[in-house]
């Protein structure tokens, strides 16, 4: 088998299928009306057509494709099942894996947290001094013998050791002080065990070392490569850093007599490069982060300055769409980008219009005329191919984008004369209320893609929501809620939703990107200034509030995450992009308070998403994240209580921004992990059950939770809500679970009067 390493790769792809196709085997199996052997039918189907597809479009040389980045749920959990981090717990569950994933028997999930700086979500490994690690090659084995099957010789891709160990988090029990990197010498035996195993079968295996780009120099890569890399029995050794400049992390690796390096050239060519002369070098020139074309010319100008021996990506390919086939609803120029294919576009993507999408037949839109062409995963790895082709070439680097002018930040009334001003909304001690979202029903799909078709006139779809919203009124009313929401029947995502109704954003149709298991959002396109022409959401507020005499929420999405979970256009410095949509949130929010909506919750959940991974770049980004949402949010009045709401971000790491919000209320994740709150002096509400899990929690659960609560946070401050919202979850679900949620606020609520 050849040694030499591909002039072209990528570091990884999309997994969840260009139709959804994962997500759709993944429902049915957990729903009960497949088996296990439909599951994994539908995963080897996947995997040939991936394989097949990026054959096709050039990657040919043995080892350009990479294998075992497919997964079920969550590479990461798939790291910790491969060397035996299964906590004890689950191993008795019917299906171990998805007890882990989404809590089974009983059972409650493992933690589940952001990688990285995106907005793909992982299941965190729990491992303490008593973890039984035993290497399990089973998967990565298997997918390289289907693709030898296939006829390609592909790639593993193993998650590197030091990321996985400070990835996770120290099990229950485990002393003080303990920190699972305290196991990486046992962990390492454990790896030599996987890479011996692959070593027959594969001439390169790529180690996943992100956590390089944070750790800089750490001691445990520098000992961890010089102990795999002297391993005799292992294939070639190729450590790929991305999500920003590993430079101060090369020395540690040079000194190892590792293979090969990958490295994220998207942010500047790394210091320390030149360590690597003679060595494999792969250039992660074609950006795995947007959707946007590669510049050729500063490709090739990035790779010569790098020195690269071959091209690739700067990351997975997993955060971007499939392809632009069958993306008719874009403007002609860009497409200019996509390859050339005689394969039809998937069935999803060939409809007229998606069925999550929810904007209204004949509303004019403004996204036409995109400045740049884009390019999505296959399209990226067209990139690859001719940039390879081409090969580097001396010119001037890339300059990133720097914002204008300087930064002021609004401020509302002070808190004491807000509590004062609100004090007539007439609120219980402990008040309970949701996130927002209430399930999306499949009538509710049905008539959005019915009225997009123009099977059912505006009229008749709006009238539908109107009746979705009453109903979503009355499930809380008799459930006992004290602060209503909407339910957001009208809205297919949280960040989509907006962009529709702005000036400066397009959307796809068929542009899903996996988020967690086999939940997919359609991240919108922000290429150009952002306006809002007309109010979004204050019709169905106020029809919401005519319903009840309690009070209803308005919701909006903060302008951090409306920027985070967009691909914003790289020329565009992203805090003046937030500054704008800013503008638009407060002018919504205006209106909503004009209307008399007297609580408006502004979501922030990407606050600490999108936090800088090097420290010195972190205050200059909290102080605009934390500008950005004082401006969306100064139009309200003293009296008009404002949320806003985090979650699976590890926002306790970016508390005193938080804080700093100045909002009223504050929802935090908390089901699955701790979150600090002691000192905080205004409303805050610690979720008190996991909605991305279908388990319904007890109320004695509940109950211990708002205690424990209470220990920290005074009863005045404590609000009772879920983790997140409620769309991914069955109404028999929610009824099930907010009727202990009730209960448990009301039985703490009797003790503290």
């Amino acid at each position: 088998m050849t040694t030499d390493f591909p002039a072209a790769t990528i570091l990884g792809y999309p997994r969840i299928g260009p139709g959804r196709e994962l997500k759709h085997a993944l429902e049915s199996y957990w729903a009960g009306r497949t088996g296990r052997a439909a599951l994994e039918e539908a995963g080897r189907r996947l995997r040939a057509q991936t394989w097949a597809r990026l054959h096709e479009l050039g990657l040919r040389a043995p080892g350009a494709l990479p294998s075992n980045t497919f997964s079920q749920y969550d590479h990461v959990l798939d790291a910790a099942v491969a060397v035996g981090a299964v906590p004890e717990r689950y191993r008795g569950a019917a299906d171990p894996y998805f007890a882990m994933a989404r809590g089974a028997d009983g059972l409650p999930p493992l933690r589940m947290t952001k990688w990285f700086d995106t907005n793909y979500h992982y299941i965190v490994p729990e491992i303490g001094p008593r973890t039984a690690f035993a290497a399990s090659p089973d998967k990565p084995l298997a997918e390289l013998a289907e693709a030898r099957a296939l006829g390609h010789a592909t790639r593993p891709v193993l998650l590197g050791p030091v990321t996985l160990l400070r990835l996770a988090r120290a099990a229950p029990g485990a002393p003080g002080g303990f920190s699972p990197l305290d196991r990486l010498d046992d962990l390492l035996d454990v790896y030599g065990e996987l890479l011996s195993a692959l070593a027959p079968h594969a001439a390169w295996v790529q180690l996943d070392e992100p956590i390089a780009v944070v750790d800089g120099g750490s001691p445990a890569l520098r000992h961890a490569y010089r102990r795999l890399a002297a391993l005799t029995a292992r294939p070639r050794l190729l450590v790929a850093t991305y999500f920003g400049d590993a430079g101060d992390a090369l020395p540690a690796l040079a000194v190892a007599p590792v293979d090969g390096i990958a490295v994220d050239l998207t942010h500047g060519v790394p210091r320390n490069l030149g360590l690597f002369e003679g060595r494999t070098i792969v250039g992660g020139v074609v950006s795995g982060r947007d959707v946007w074309r590669t510049d050729p010319d500063a490709a090739r100008a990035l790779l010569a300055a790098a020195g690269a021996t071959a091209v690739g990506t700067s990351c997975s390919l997993l955060h971007v769409p499939y392809t632009l086939r069958g993306e008719s609803a874009l403007p002609e120029s860009s497409k200019a980008a996509s390859p050339e294919s005689s394969e039809p576009a998937s069935p999803e993507s060939s409809k007229a219009a998606s069925p999550e999408s929810s904007e209204p037949a004949g509303r004019e839109s403004s996204k036409a005329g995109l400045p740049e062409g884009l390019a999505f995963a296959e399209e990226k790895v067209a990139e690859v191919v001719s940039l390879a082709a081409l090969g580097p070439k001396e010119g001037p680097l890339p300059q990133r984008p720097r914002a204008a002018g300087t930064l002021g930040v609004e401020s509302r009334a002070p808190y004491a004369a807000r509590e004062q001003a609100q004090r007539d909304l007439g609120l219980p001690p402990l008040p309970v209320t949701t996130i927002g979202s209430f399930p999306q029903t499949g009538e509710l799909r049905a008539a959005r893609a019915a009225v997009a078709a123009g099977r059912l006139p505006l009229a008749g779809y709006e009238a539908r929501i109107e009746e979705e919203i009453a109903r979503v009124i009355a499930e809380q009313e008799a459930l006992g809620l004290d602060v209503l929401v909407h339910g957001e029947p009208e809205r297919n995502d949280m960040v989509q939703y907006f962009a529709e109704h702005l000036d400066g954003f397009a959307v796809t149709r068929n542009g899903w990107v996996q988020s967690y298991g086999s939940r997919c959002t359609r991240p919108p396109i922000l290429h150009g200034d952002v306006r809002r022409p007309a109010p979004i959401t204050v019709r169905w507020a106020t029809h919401a509030q005519s319903l009840t005499a309690r009070p209803v929420k308005g919701m909006l999405t903060g302008p951090v995450t409306i920027v985070a979970w967009s691909f914003v256009r790289p020329d565009l410095p992203l805090r003046d992009v937030t500054l704008q949509v800013a503008d638009a949130v407060r002018e919504e929010v205006r209106d909503l308070q004009a209307a008399g909506i007297r609580i408006i919750q502004v979501d922030e959940p990407a606050l600490r998403e999108l936090l800088p991974l090097r420290k010195e770049e972190q205050e200059e980004y909290l102080a605009w994240a934390v500008a950005a949402y004082r401006r969306a949010t100064s139009a309200a009045s003293p009296g008009t209580q404002i949320h806003t709401h985090l979650c699976y971000s590890d926002a306790a790491e970016v508390l005193s921004a938080v804080d700093a919000l100045d909002a009223d209320v504050t929802s935090i994740e908390a089901a699955r992990s701790a979150f600090a709150v002691a000192g905080f002096d205004r409303g805050i509400g610690p979720g008190v059950y996991d909605i991305h899990s279908p388990r319904v929690p007890e109320r004695d659960e509940i109950e211990s939770r708002l205690r424990a609560a209470l220990a920290t946070i005074h009863p005045s401050r404590l609000w009772v809500n879920p983790d997140c919202g409620l769309k991914t979850r069955t109404y028999d679900e929610v009824r099930a679970a907010l009727s202990n949620v009730v209960a448990a606020a009301g039985a703490v609520r009797q003790s503290v009067r």
